[in-house]
Formats: C-alpha cells, structure tokens, sequence
C-alpha cells in the first residue's frame, strides 16, 4: 500500500468538551495529550510529512480527516480503552485505513486489544513504528518483535516485546497535536517533559515496569533542557499564565542518581528561571545533596509516592516503606523549601472504616500541600491482578479511574468508595480553603483554589457510582 497520510488519535474518558470548568478542574473534560504518543508523532513525521495527531484530552477530532488517512495509530491508557476500541471499530467500519493500537494497556492486554484493530503494536514503539509503516508499504506482514495481531477466525498471533528502545533522546514536536498550541494557554493545562524510561523496583500493582522495563534509560542532560526550553515556549510565549509550572513525568526520574544530578547541574546552568514539579520515591528525602540541587534548579514541588500510612498495607504489596521512614522524608523535604504532594491509595487489605480521615489527617499533620487519591485497579499481566482477580468487581476499564473495583478484606467496596470522598472532602474543606488563600504564597493560592475544584468535581463524579457497588 502506499502511505502518504498518517494520523494518531489519544482517546478521551470523557472526551474533551468546551466547559468553564476547564479553567479550575483539571482531568474532568481537559487534560495534557500524552507525550508517549506525541512522541511516536515525531518520529513518523520525519518520514511522512502528512502527519497529525489528534487529542481528545484538549480537543475533538475532526473524523473526516482521520477517516482518509491510510494509517490511524491509537494509543491509550487503561481508563481510556472502552472508548478507543469504539473509535478503532468506527473507523474500521468507515474507511479503509489500517488501524493500529498501542499503549500501555495494549501491551498488557494485547488480545482483547487485537480484536478491535488490524495490528497492535507492543511495547514503546520507536524503534519498531516506522518498520511497521515499511511492512505495510512493502504489503508484508511484520516479521518482528513488537506486532500482534488476530485473524478472521480468531486466532491470536505475536511476535512478542520487542527490546526497550536505547536512544530516547526525541523531542516531542508538540506542534503536530492539533489544536495544542490554542488550547497550552489554558492554567490547567502544564508543560510535561519526560527525561527518563524504566525502574529498577518492581511494585506488585504497577504496569509501568512491564512497560519500560527494570533497565534505567535516560535522556542526554543537554537533550532535556532542550525539551524544556521549547515546552516552555510553547506554553508561554506570547501568553500571560499564572500557573507557570512545568512537571517532569518520569516514574523515577532519580533511579540513575549522577544522571539526575548531572540533568539539574544543566538546568542550573542554562539559567532557565521557571517553577518545576516532579513525581519521587520518598527515599529522596534523605538526600540531602538531591534536594538542595532541587531547589537550586527551581524545583518547587516534590509529588510524593507515599502510597499507605500503615505498614501492614507496606508489606501486603512486598514494599519496604515505613509510615515512620516516610514522616521523617517529609519533613527534610520541606526544610529544605520544597513543597510536597501526597499521593495515595486506597484498597489494601488493612484498610478499614475511618481510613479516610486517617489520611487526611496523615497529610495535614505532615504539612503536606496537595494530596491525590487513587484506589487501586489491577491490569492484567501484573502480580497484584493475579493475587486480587477473584476480588474484582469487573474489568470496566473506563472506571479505573480513583473508583473501587475490587472488595477489600475489611471493609465494603461502598464503604472504601466513601472514605475516598471523605479524604478529599476533609482535606480540600472550606476551612482549609480560605486559610490557604489568606496565608499561602501566591502561587501556591491558585494552586490549591484549583484543586479545590477539582477535587469538588471528583466528588461528585465518585458519589454517582456509590449505588452500583456492593454494600457488604
């Protein structure tokens, strides 16, 4: 076939929509476009110029331009997959472009996801993306690792991962998602820029290590400043944002300790002045050359995995944390300037009634500033879905999103459902709102003003499913 006109499409859950909320509530209808698949953009575009990407986190797609393309690649998170396989399966209906899945959940679930598309591409997809579009130009079937696919009748056929791509220094031409660069002004909406692959840890629950693998890759210091420069451009030029704050997404952007060194010693260098934020392992806390290079390069913000506040819940997942340990973290954390963000879990086998205010407590005790709440969802392929599958309420992958899918030991799904909502509500109050416009810095007043909302958004959503799971 000949290939003169590819498109990548980022399903939303739910998709985009035009709302006033989109200025204070962040991942109700708005959301960053993911920078794994603006990546893979990139890389087609150099070799076919018709080449766009469309997001449904910041805009709707325009069908009939994806309906004449010869190619449509779609990639997607967990959350997103129901809608995906509905976009795939319409446009498979519709035209006669060869359709092709791929993204974490993919690569996890690759048969359920090969029933919905012509191939799906496994794993990272750089250095096997542009060998897919060549099989396909020579009308081949692709011969190496990295490609499933189904036949009419069923049967499933792969030729496995493919070997985790060395060379990841692609910078993202954020300029090929269509409608970004209008809708980048938007104080919801902050440059990301990933520097680094892969995890030496292997957390029981996370999919991101079947992903990108044990093996630590990084990005070239100069290659990310780079990213970081045009990131910030393209958010801010021409603009006046006050959420001037870019975050840094890797997993584990401190596992190679002199890289990440080295990656602040070059920001500190190119003089680049802006706020950062970036997710860590509570260890960082006790480093203190780590956090005073933190603050040097102008990190503001520590988003914390801290996960449980029991240690029961620490040891059920095979984790070495300590409620203890991580106190102590947090507090050199904050002496040294930095902010910290709590991230949590609900639905270890140790959570029982009260649970909820137990970690709005922990959070408020700890001083820290901002807390997200995640319940735990299991996906296929990870040793926690092998433990917990016969818990699971179902595999409704569009409500893996902070909802309880699965019935805890001690407590109701219900229940756990509640004491999520009521985390949030003790923890973003009233109270806490106004003291917070009154005594925090200014940045840090629009920041929380816009969890606040989102938070209250949240709420609501989580309260609407409180019928459908069970009470006992």
């Amino acid at each position: 076939m000949d290939i003169r006109k590819v498109r990548f499409i980022e399903p939303g859950a739910p998709p985009y929509r035009r709302t006033p909320l989109n200025l204070f509530v962040y991942d109700r209808y708005i959301r960053n476009p993911s920078i794994g698949l603006m990546t893979l953009a990139t890389i087609v575009h150099r070799s076919i110029t018709d080449t766009l990407m469309y997001s449904e986190s910041i805009s709707k797609v325009r069908w009939d331009d994806c309906l004449d393309a010869d190619v449509v690649f779609i990639g997607m998170f967990t959350f997103a997959a129901p809608r995906g396989y509905e976009i795939a399966d319409e446009i498979r209906r519709q035209s006669g472009a060869v359709v092709v899945i791929g993204g974490l959940h993919a690569t996890m679930c690759p048969e359920e996801a090969a029933a919905h598309a012509d191939y799906v591409l496994l794993g990272e997809g750089d250095e096997t993306i542009l060998r897919l579009l060549d099989a396909l130009q020579a009308d081949e079937e692709p011969a190496f690792a990295g490609v499933a696919h189904m036949d009419t009748d069923g049967t499933f056929h792969s030729t496995g991962m493919p070997a985790p791509p060395h060379d990841i220094d692609t910078i993202p031409d954020r300029y090929l998602v269509w409608n970004y660069r209008k809708m980048a002004g938007h104080n919801t909406l902050w440059g990301q820029v990933h520097a680094s692959r892969g995890c030496p840890h292997n957390c029981d629950y996370c999919s991101l290590v079947r992903l990108y693998g044990h093996r630590v890759r990084t990005r070239s210091p100069q290659n990310v400043v780079e990213d970081i420069r045009r990131c910030i451009a393209f958010h801010d030029e021409g603009r006046h944002r006050i959420s001037t704050v870019l975050w840094l997404t890797d997993d584990n952007f401190f596992a190679d300790r002199p890289w990440a060194l080295a990656v602040l010693d070059a920001i500190i260098e190119s003089g680049i002045d802006y706020r950062f934020t970036i997710q860590a392992r509570y260890e960082v806390g006790f480093d203190d050359e780590m956090l005073e290079r933190l603050a040097r390069a102008g990190f503001v913000e520590l988003a914390l995995g801290i996960e449980f506040i029991d240690d029961d819940a620490f040891r059920e997942f095979h984790k070495r944390s300590t409620k203890s340990g991580i106190e102590r973290a947090i507090a050199n954390i904050r002496a040294h300037g930095l902010r910290v963000r709590g991230l949590f879990i609900f639905g270890a086998q140790s959570n029982r009634p009260g649970v909820g205010k137990a970690v709005a407590r922990f959070a408020m005790d700890n001083g820290i500033q901002g807390i997200l709440l995640q319940s735990m969802y299991f996906i296929p392929g990870t040793p926690a879905f092998e433990q917990y599958k016969d818990e699971l309420l179902h595999t409704d992958w569009e409500k893996c999103v902070g909802n309880v899918v699965h019935r805890p030991r001690n407590i109701s799904a219900r229940q756990l459902q509640r004491e999520i909502i009521e985390c949030s509500k003790t923890y973003y109050s009233w109270r806490r709102l106004l003291s917070a416009l009154v005594h925090e810095r200014g940045i840090d007043r629009v920041l929380f003003l816009g969890e606040f909302f989102w938070q209250m958004s949240e709420r609501a959503r989580m309260r609407c499913e409180l019928p459908a799971l069970p009470d006992d």
